[in-house]
């Protein structure tokens, strides 16, 4: 099987890269696994919040009747352009 790694460029402040790099070494792992393991995780994570959350629902409103018949390009153009 052939696995594709892109490569990419993160900019990090220098305090963020630190405690990555500690991290890493603590794990035994190289910077590109742990960021890639908290770029997964974070992503499982937000997509199990959008399947929980559901649909958003928008309100709606009663506008009653059109003024224009919006299918009547020229109505339409005059109601735009106004008196």
């Amino acid at each position: 099987m052939i696995i594709h790694m892109s490569r990419t460029t993160l900019v990090l402040t220098d305090r963020r890269l630190v405690e990555l790099k500690k991290l890493a070494a603590a794990r035994q792992q190289t910077l590109s696994s742990l960021v890639d393991e908290f770029l997964r995780q974070g992503l499982e994570r937000a997509h199990r919040s959008r399947k929980a959350a559901g649909p958003v629902h928008l309100p709606t409103f009663a506008m009653g009747k059109p003024l224009v018949n919006i299918d009547d390009r020229d109505q339409l153009y005059d109601a735009l352009d106004g008196p």
